[in-house]
């Protein structure tokens, strides 16, 4: 899904701020401030909101505030979303943050088919300030 049109600069530079104030948040581990942050970035986005090209990365932001506080399942359900936004599909930090969590909740198949997507589309690179438990797993034998 792609969107032709763009987002006006004032409502595109609102979302930023937040997106920025977010990060910041995310650094300082206020995770919970952080998604606050986050939330009002994606309230700014005009329906239909996963159609526009920024509702892929804060997706992806709320869903890494989610992987650090430890709710893998709310990650997940935040990547799902993600997957349906533009580029969400060939996204490799995506497939790595949903093996990342997929591990997490024990869905060791599923979690090294993610991991294996991200390594194959975007190198150990990726990989690189992640917990090395996840590149080990990606080039692991098995299914």
């Amino acid at each position: 899904m792609s969107s032709d049109i763009q987002l006006d600069a004032k409502t595109y530079q609102a979302i930023a701020h937040h997106c920025e104030d977010g990060d910041r948040l995310t650094e300082a581990d206020q995770l919970d401030e952080a998604l606050a942050a986050y939330r009002r970035a994606w309230d700014l986005l005009p329906d239909p909101q996963r159609a526009w090209e920024v509702a892929t990365w804060i997706k992806v932001a709320i869903a890494d505030v989610h992987f650090f506080a430890a709710r893998f399942d709310e990650a997940i359900a935040e990547l799902d979303y993600a997957l349906t936004c533009p580029g969400g599909l060939s996204n490799p930090y995506i497939a790595l943050r949903m093996g990342q969590a997929l591990w997490e909740l024990g869905q060791a198949d599923e979690a090294r088919e993610c991991l294996r997507d991200a390594l194959a589309a975007a190198g150990a690179e990726i990989f690189d300030g992640e917990d090395g438990k996840y590149l080990a797993l990606a080039r692991e034998g098995g299914k």
